[in-house]
């Protein structure tokens, strides 16, 4: 029987060495998601979803891509990538609960569309943000790579995202490290409604590759044979010589950025020019000619899709929607962390607060083959205050990483790592430098157990504080920009024996911990502390005095402020208590304390507005107001930013107000 295509083909395909049922299964993969969004599009239309980011006319790529990769490779896709879940076997009504928010869903209605990952199918979903997506694809390799499974990342991001600057943080720390992660851009001609004459100024995105030492492909990403075969040789190529490569993949953008926004911005010719290139409706003809399947195949296997996606629509429409749980909610913020007390030898050492930090970091080096230290100069020189000096001969460059500069990926390769079952802990050279990487802390790493139920077992070391003439950009405590994230935990010790055993209980914690350390108590306190590993609770607070005159809290440096002034005044009978983690925060010890001495004075280094001692002083307003004999005071820093002239730096620290303000409270 002779097959004659009834439509110009208009792509070329080199079918090479494949079988007729790859080439015929590759079709069906992409017929799937086509017809997936059709129905969507008509759903949409009907009000009964909510929101669609449409692929049509870019599923050879998500297919392509999947299919050449193995089935435990991880993936990282974007919210046109329909084809990267269906061709890895994703239960259809799963994906449809997801995108009513249904409990059968992903995300248990907490997020919607493509915005989630799944650890079954080894598929990472994106944030609304785009470029963390790649820093993400660099720590799951890196774990790839400590582990020697041979295994191959791929990550997407479209034109646009590769403007980030988290795009460009990926690729260069994936080409330093030879990191085994395909960069996969699809090149659809719009960012939304921005063309690319006006997102870049260079003939190829692939073209980018070259400043990285990396390298690159352009691939017609509308040709599901060509887009097959490369990345599979890829695959298998970096499988044997891990190492990063750089691909484009030339398509268009077919429908809206998403469909509320349509396409009137697009010029007709353009349009037409890319309708012709359709990549389903010319493989179909090219099989068809081929003699590889007829058009009463073809009719068959699309009825056969179609009842396939019906009953699953059925199912998930049918479904009942969530029951609205505050207790589940509220539970699901953090990944549950059973703590287990282990209590600490009776052999002790006296050590300053950076030596405690530095041994405390070791003993979970030791205890944990499957944690990673990263950081700027960490390794050789042992980081700017030493405290992993020895680290890299101890446990070798595999594990103690030195990375550029950049703040950002490195947050986000950390991430990748807990996703790929490893413990990171990524020190801040200063903790004011966190400002380049709040992003992943605040939405990678905060609702990652809310969203997905991925632990984000990342703990990033802050060196904070002032005290030490460094300046507006080394000596902020910016405690206050996490404490109010939901999804992280903070921790700030004041004393060398808490330093080590909370250090050791943010790293058994698989949630994300904000460690700070203050700079002007490294070399400055010392104590006793026991030798060999042992732990501390988060959340469980330190009282240091007890009396029943007045309750002082504090925490960091401004703990030991708070032990000189009442040293000074002997006969102010305080309760002083050090907070020593500021979340989750120890309100039992609080309450208790308020409601014995009746007046409170809480002292932190930060600038007054908007600082935890605000939170604090409202919560016992709101919890202790009829044991209270006067109102809570808080005592702050200057609301300026931090100068770098002693005199400047004196007056405008708390520590020289708040002998005066105790004092007046105490007579009120």
């Amino acid at each position: 029987m002779e097959h004659i295509s009834k439509e110009k083909i208009e792509l070329h395909f080199d079918r090479k060495e494949y079988k007729d049922d790859q080439l015929i299964s590759l079709y069906l993969k992409m017929l799937k998601p086509r017809l997936i969004e059709e129905k969507m599009l008509v759903l949409l239309r009907q009000g009964k979803i909510s929101k669609w980011f449409s692929g049509i006319g870019q599923e050879a790529i998500s297919v392509g891509i999947t299919a050449a990769l193995e089935n435990e490779e991880y993936i990282l896709p974007m919210h046109r990538n329909l084809g990267v879940f269906t061709a890895r076997d994703i239960p259809l009504y799963r994906l449809f609960s997801q995108w009513q928010g249904k409990a059968n869903g992903f995300t248990k209605g907490r997020d919607r569309s493509f915005h989630f990952g799944t650890q079954d199918y080894n598929i990472v979903g994106m944030i609304s943000h785009l470029g963390p997506q790649m820093g993400i694809a660099c720590g799951i390799a890196m774990g790839n790579l400590l582990k020697k499974n041979n295994k191959v990342t791929a990550v997407f991001t479209g034109e646009g995202g590769t403007s980030e600057g988290d795009f460009h943080e990926a690729l260069n720390v994936a080409s330093v490290w030879s990191l085994p992660v395909l960069f996969c851009i699809e090149n659809n001609g719009y960012g939304l409604s921005t063309p690319t004459s006006e997102q870049y100024n260079c003939k190829h995105l692939a073209d980018r590759g070259l400043g990285y030492g990396m390298e690159s492909h352009i691939i017609d990403g509308n040709n599901i044979l060509e887009v097959y075969d490369k990345v599979s040789k890829l695959a298998k190529s970096i499988r044997i010589n891990p190492r990063p490569v750089l691909l484009e993949f030339k398509t268009f953008r077919m429908r809206g950025h998403e469909e509320a926004s349509g396409t009137k911005y697009v010029p007709k010719e353009l349009m037409e020019q890319w309708s012709v290139k359709d990549p389903i409706k010319n493989y179909k003809n090219y099989l068809i000619d081929q003699g590889i399947i007829s058009d009463e195949d073809d009719r068959e296997k699309k009825s056969t899709i179609k009842k396939e996606i019906e009953s699953n629509w059925e199912r998930a429409n049918t479904e009942e929607a969530i029951d609205v749980n505050l207790d589940k909610e509220l539970n699901d913020v953090y990944t549950s962390f059973d703590y287990k007390e282990i209590k600490p030898g009776t052999d002790t050492k006296e050590q300053r607060l950076i030596d405690a930090i530095s041994d405390g970091l070791k003993e979970s080096m030791h205890r944990y083959d499957k944690l990673v230290i990263m950081g700027q100069d960490i390794a050789e020189y042992g980081g700017v205050f030493k405290i992993t000096e020895g680290f890299l001969d101890a446990f070798g460059k595999e594990r103690v990483r030195n990375t550029p500069i950049c703040e950002s990926g490195i947050v986000s390769a950390g991430y990748g790592l807990s996703i790929n079952d490893y413990k990171a802990v990524v020190e801040m050279q200063f903790a004011d430098f966190v400002s380049s990487g709040f992003n992943p802390i605040v939405n990678l790493l905060a609702k990652s157990n809310y969203r997905w139920s991925q632990s984000a077992d990342v703990v990033i070391r802050m060196p904070c504080g002032a005290g030490v003439a460094a300046g507006p950009f080394h000596s902020q405590t910016n405690e206050a920009w996490f404490t109010k994230t939901p999804g992280l935990k903070v921790v700030y010790p004041a004393f060398p024996y808490d330093a080590k055993g909370l250090l050791a209980t943010a790293i058994e914690d698989p949630n994300p911990v904000l460690f700070f350390e203050h700079k002007a108590l490294y070399r400055s306190i010392r104590q006793e502390v026991p030798e060999g590993y042992y732990n501390l609770p988060l959340g469980k607070a330190s009282v240091l005095k007890e009396g029943k005159d007045i309750t002082v809290i504090s925490y960091g440096a401004g703990v030991h402020w708070a032990l000189d002034v009442l040293e000074k005044h002997a006969h102010i009978n305080a309760d002083l208590i050090d907070l020593r983690t500021l979340q989750p925060l120890d309100t039992d010890a609080i309450y208790q304390s308020v409601k014995k001495t009746g007046k409170v004075i809480i002292l932190q280094e930060d600038s007054l507005f908007g600082g935890i001692a605000s939170d604090i002083s409202a919560l016992i307003m709101e919890n202790c107001f009829t044991s209270l004999d006067a109102p809570v005071k808080r005592v702050a820093s200057l609301q300026t930013p931090i100068p770098f002239d002693t005199n400047l730096e004196t007056q405008y620290l708390s520590k020289n107000r708040f002998e005066e303000e105790l004092l007046l409270l105490l007579e009120f």
